[in-house]
């Protein structure tokens, strides 16, 4: 038996054929799903990429783990205190080291321990492999012949576990220019009207679509060609959708040389393959382009299909976190499941009966961008905000029909308080549970962030952005976000500023 986690970054499920997209952007990827299981309700449980692949490496819900945040004391494992034994228990019940203590070869391909500080994703891992010498955003082709290397060296052996991460979704969109464009002849989502740019227009917060970049349009420098200045048109909303197409497409290219290869190893057949993400991406939703600055249905919904030998190919349709997928592979492999540490339950016994199970309610924690937790239901996502983003049309508390509104344009808050009292409570008994089972002092990470100041990537450019927001005819927001942040005009940096290179540390 092998396994081989192909690690899509910031890929959304519903831009994918295979969950219904209208572009064809995942040949390969849709001929997996064929082939296996896709779980169509599957959600990160913290968001974005570090906080996500933390609680997938220790199989713990963020506020558990103590990482929620991308910088600050919230991005760093909380101490396990005085139980700490010689191996620790974090990483002795790592989901890689579950694998490697059952007897199997381990390896990651990743720059995301180098790019977050996080060495805890390489517990259990034999090899860590940053073969691009890359801090993040590498594309498919520089990463993918290390995989394929590691293939032709490995993969005709028993019992390996191999993670592959791509990052061509991500932005800024980099793919090749001399990929062409595949999207050009196709038109934009339908749902992304021309009301709802001009309403999007007016709004505020970095990635908004008069900066879809961050706080400015220059923020990183002058944009590659995939990425348009802002949406002013809906040419350029249509060209930020086919950025991020784009990218989906040329790491399903990837995918597919993957799977190409393990056939030719003559091993395919006895591989399970697992196609997922650490979270998707917003293209209007709140407000929001081109990033994943919430807890909410678009950052926060990812693909997971599973190809299994033995599991009968299907759709399942119960609502689950990310953990919970881990929990099932290992469970998959007859490996014990840390029943009672882990966050994550298996789904084994309704994968093999063909029946269907799934969570009450799932929540879900945003701690980088904004401090936002969402309680995920029915058909109904309720959004709880402590610290907006500098996102001032976000309301403390909002909740979408996300069955009807997959794209949060209607905030129901307003017409439907019993549901909002139902998510506060749901989100309120959660959030006590969670602390009594967490680590060292048991304190809520998410207080942590807002003690420090707030989401690490907002710290420090709120007096800029203000001037900029009066430039471009938004004073009205200028005098919210003072009103709402009045600590936060100082501009106390944040740390040290990417160079394009490293970290400028000076």
């Amino acid at each position: 038996m092998r396994f081989c986690y192909i690690d899509i970054d910031t890929l959304r499920a519903d831009h994918l054929g295979c969950y219904g997209y209208h572009r064809n952007t995942s040949p390969n990827i849709d001929a997996i799903a064929a082939d296996g299981v896709r779980f169509d309700n599957v959600y990160a449980s913290d968001v974005p990429c570090l906080p996500s692949r933390t609680a997938l490496a220790t199989g713990l819900f963020g506020i558990r783990n103590g990482v929620v945040n991308h910088g600050g004391a919230a991005s760093d494992l909380r101490a396990e205190g005085a139980s700490r034994a010689f191996i620790g228990k974090i990483a002795a019940l790592s989901w890689a080291s579950k694998f490697y203590y059952a007897g199997w070869h381990t390896a990651s391909i990743s720059s995301f321990p180098f790019r977050h500080s996080a060495s805890w994703w390489n517990h259990g891992v034999m090899e860590s492999l940053n073969l691009m010498r890359g801090m993040g955003g590498e594309r498919a082709d520089q990463v993918l012949p290390g995989a394929l290397d590691w293939l032709d060296r490995r993969g005709r052996a028993d019992q390996w576990f191999l993670h592959i991460h791509l990052w061509d979704p991500h932005t800024p969109y980099n793919t090749p220019t001399a990929y062409g464009d595949p999207f050009a002849d196709d038109p934009a989502p339908a749902w992304h009207t021309e009301e709802i740019r001009l309403r999007n227009w007016d709004w505020a917060g970095p990635h908004s679509a008069q900066e879809p970049w961050g706080f400015t349009p220059d923020e990183w420098g002058p944009p590659p060609a995939r990425h348009p200045w802002n949406a002013d048109s809906m040419e350029s909303v249509k060209g930020i959708f086919d950025g991020y197409d784009t990218g989906i497409r040329y790491a399903d290219d990837a995918v597919g040389a993957v799977m190409n290869k393990l056939d030719d190893l003559g091993v395919l057949d006895d591989t399970a393959v697992l196609i997922s993400s650490d979270h998707g991406e917003a293209f209007g939703e709140l407000g929001v382009y081109a990033d994943h600055q919430g807890a909410d249905e678009a950052t926060c919904h990812i693909p997971s299909i599973l190809r299994w030998p033995g599991l009968a190919p299907r759709s399942y349709a119960g609502l689950h976190y990310h953990l919970d997928v881990a929990a099932t592979v290992v469970d998959l492999a007859d490996i014990s499941v840390p029943e009672g540490w882990w966050s994550g339950r298996s789904v084994r016994p309704a994968l093999e009966a063909g029946s269907e199970a799934g969570r009450d309610h799932l929540v879900l924690s945003q701690g980088a961008w904004s401090c936002q937790r969402g309680v995920r239901w029915g058909d109904h996502l309720y959004l709880r905000t402590w610290h907006n983003g500098y996102h001032p049309h976000w309301n403390d508390e909002m909740l979408f029909d996300v069955a009807a509104d997959p794209h949060e344009v209607d905030d129901l808050a307003g017409d439907r308080p019993e549901l909002v009292a139902l998510g506060r409570s749901k989100l309120e008994a959660w959030t006590a549970e969670q602390l009594e089972l967490g680590l060292g002092d048991r304190s809520d990470p998410m207080e942590t962030v807002l003690a420090e100041g707030g989401p690490y990537h907002v710290r420090g450019h709120l007096p800029a952005y203000l001037d900029r927001l009066r430039t471009t005819g938004r004073s009205h927001w200028a005098d919210q976000l003072v009103e709402h942040f009045p600590g936060d005009t100082d501009g106390a940096p944040a740390g040290p500023k990417w160079d394009g290179s490293g970290f400028d540390y000076s």
